[in-house]
Order: structure tokens, then C-alpha cells, then sequence
């Protein structure tokens, strides 16, 4: 379980596997990568940190970034196919970070709900709320997707402003069993120090399922993982600190790994 202690191990981010399932990787959809070659060169960065394969996960956020299932699949089979011309080993599927609105319902009702795989018999939706609050009513929608048979995975709860100021808002989503994905740039302070105290707090309680990168850029958010893993085995130990950046992201993605066929033809959604 993340959080308990465990006995020293040799491990390496040379030895690889790590899966990253959050990050902004397709080129001109959101406020990642503006080009191919950015994209190709985040990608390349990916692989070189010891991430073996990657969930894309653009926004989808009503409104600001009108993405959906379809374009997205579009999008990350031109990447796919772009990598492999490159000859870059990065492995790729694709979902979406999902901002919560009241549409998020009919998109699980017709299917067109970008999931990044699947834990003990429920999807996993990664579900972002706005950085400055919880919105008022997540709670209820919460409850409605997991009566719908998703799980939701809260994007980077350590970044949120209410959660910030206050820890105990995240406690009711904990509570209702909400997969916790926090930021290893957060763990390791690349994000402030109250990023950096919340992502240490949901470490020390056994809350985090999942660091992932985030990234956006080769900046200040580039596609790494092995810094935050770091910081977490100091608090939480080796074992468990790998666990959230290869074992457990393994378990979830396994599906969209073995399911979905970059190569293959591209069809609608119906």
C-alpha cells in the first residue's frame, strides 16, 4: 500500500519501467507542446528519464480546450506513428485529463469518456478540479461516477488552492475512494513549498496511488519522474515509492497498453 515503509532496495531509473499517466505530450492540442518537434523532443526526453511508456492526456475542459475521444485518438496515432519514424521506444496510449463540469455525465453515458485504464472492475477517469477551489457539488458527481462504475483519479490535489489551505478538503474524496495522483515535480518542490507540504502530507497518510509528470514543456514541467520517486522514498521508502510510478500505473494502464493499437486505422466514435 503507498505509504508503508519498506525494506531498502537496489533500484535504478536506468532499469526503466516507470509509467507515466498524466502528461501533456500531443502537439498543438492544449498548453503543451505547440509543434511535432516539441513533442517529439519531450518525447525523447521521456523515454531518456526512464519512463518506458506514457498515457496522453490532454485537456478536456468544455469550453477552453475542445477536445474529445476521437481527436484524441487522431492526435496520438499521428504521434505514435511519428515516434516510431523517429525511432523513439516511447510506448503510448492516450486519455484525457478531464475537467469536472455536468456534461462529464452524458460523455460516460455514450461511451465518449477518455479513460486511462482500469483498476479492480471500475474505469479510472482522470478527473481535474479548477487549481483555485473544489467546486461546490464534486462530491455528488463524484458519487455518481462511481455509481456508474468509475473511479475517479484526482489530478495533482496537492496543487489545489482549497487543498492548500485546508487538507482536510480532500479527505471526502479519499473517503469515497478516489485514486490520488500527485505531482512528482510537486514532491520535489518544483512547485513551491505548500505544493510540496500537501504532496508530503498525502504521502506520509498512504493517499498517493500514482506520481505521475504532468508535463508540459522541457522547462519548469518537463516529462520526469525519478525526482519526485525520490523525494517520496525518503518519507514512504523504496519499495512504495517505485510502486507509484511502475506498479500500480502498470495495473491501471495494462488495458490500454494491451487493448489499443496505435498502428491500426483510426475510426469514429459512434
Amino acid at each position: 500500500m503507498p505509504g508503508r515503509r519498506q525494506t531498502p532496495q537496489t533500484e535504478s531509473a536506468g532499469d526503466r519501467g516507470m509509467i507515466d499517466l498524466h502528461c501533456h505530450l500531443l502537439p498543438g492540442v492544449d498548453d503543451g507542446p505547440e509543434t511535432m518537434e516539441q513533442a517529439v523532443a519531450m518525447a525523447r526526453a521521456a523515454h531518456d528519464a526512464g519512463i518506458q511508456k506514457a498515457i496522453v492526456t490532454p485537456h478536456l475542459h468544455l469550453g477552453r480546450y475542445e477536445n474529445d475521444l476521437n481527436s484524441i485518438r487522431i492526435a496520438a496515432h499521428a504521434f505514435s506513428a511519428e515516434l516510431k519514424h523517429r525511432q523513439i521506444p516511447l510506448q503510448i496510449s492516450y486519455a484525457a485529463e478531464v475537467r469536472i463540469c455536468p456534461e462529464l455525465t452524458e460523455l460516460v453515458e455514450n461511451g465518449t469518456a477518455p479513460f486511462v485504464g482500469e483498476l479492480d472492475g471500475k474505469k479510472i477517469l482522470l478527473l481535474e478540479f479548477p487549481h483555485s477551489h473544489i467546486p461546490t457539488g464534486s462530491d455528488k458527481m463524484v458519487e455518481w461516477l462511481l455509481g456508474h462504475g468509475v473511479r475517479p483519479m484526482i489530478a495533482h490535489p496537492e496543487r489545489n488552492k482549497d487543498v492548500i489551505r485546508k487538507f482536510d478538503k480532500i479527505l471526502p474524496f479519499v473517503e469515497m475512494g478516489c485514486l490520488m495522483q500527485v505531482t512528482a515535480g510537486s514532491v520535489a518542490g518544483r512547485f513551491g513549498p505548500a505544493a510540496r507540504q500537501r504532496a508530503n502530507d498525502l504521502l506520509e497518510h498512504g493517499f498517493v496511488h500514482v506520481l505521475a509528470s504532468d508535463a508540459h514543456n522541457l522547462d519548469v514541467r518537463r516529462p520526469e519522474l525519478e525526482m519526485g520517486r525520490v523525494a517520496a522514498e525518503r518519507l514512504i521508502g523504496v519499495a512504495a515509492s517505485w510502486a507509484l510510478v511502475r506498479e500500480t500505473p502498470h495495473a491501471i494502464s495494462r488495458s490500454r497498453f494491451s487493448e489499443v493499437d496505435l498502428d491500426s486505422a483510426v475510426e469514429d466514435v459512434s
